[in-house]
């Protein structure tokens, strides 16, 4: 449930913590059931794009003298990831185990050891 909340005029959605915690526990168990391929595949993908947000982000600096401008450009690229759905390894790391702690159907240790080691 989203719950509408004010902030200085602006109003925003709230998720309850535990809503947000169920919903981290569903990418977990999604991401167990994902093929060891695609898991791969993604990740990679969010390393190159990732790299090319930090080369843009130097190359401003660089080229600017501005680096205050690079740090502020950095983020495109975690915004590119969350718009193509690619995942960072590290973020399979952290959730796959969270599926598991919560007992999901069909979700096992070896389920979480084929993610952490593709």
């Amino acid at each position: 449930v989203f719950l509408p909340v004010r902030t200085q005029g602006i109003c925003m959605s709230y998720l309850v913590p535990s809503e947000f915690v169920t919903k981290m526990v569903d990418a977990g168990e999604s991401k167990i059931f994902m093929s060891t391929r695609d898991t791969v595949i993604r990740a990679y993908m969010a390393g190159a794009i990732l790299a090319l947000a930090a080369w843009f982000a130097v190359t401003i600096n660089v080229q600017t003298g501005q680096p205050l401008l690079g740090a502020v450009l950095f983020p495109v690229g975690f915004v590119m990831l969350y718009l193509f759905g690619f995942d960072l390894l590290t973020g399979v790391f952290v959730l796959t185990p969270l599926a598991l702690i919560d007992k999901r159907p069909g979700v096992t240790v070896k389920g979480v050891l084929r993610n952490w080691g593709p």
